[in-house]
């Protein structure tokens, strides 16, 4: 062993504590991709929810454009 390294001690602290560390960074990387997941689950869902309401609105045009029933009768009422 150099000179400038110092010896630690074995206390079975340090390893007490680095499993401790382990198990939350383990945890919290858990979290984050659970977070993520849930993020990217509610981003899809907001992104088929725009596209159902385009496809309707789209459906929507076509058939209102296309239909052969006028928007206004073509003949004025008789009194």
């Amino acid at each position: 062993m150099e000179a400038s390294q110092k010896a630690m001690p074995d206390t079975g602290y340090r390893r007490e504590h680095t499993v401790y560390e382990y198990e939350i960074a383990k945890n919290r990387s858990a979290d984050l991709i659970r977070r993520a997941d849930d993020e990217r689950r509610a981003r899809e869902a907001v992104r088929l929810a725009r596209a159902a309401r385009r496809e309707a609105e789209a459906r929507g045009a076509e058939h209102e454009s296309h239909s052969r029933r006028p928007h206004r009768p073509r003949f004025a009422r008789a009194v």
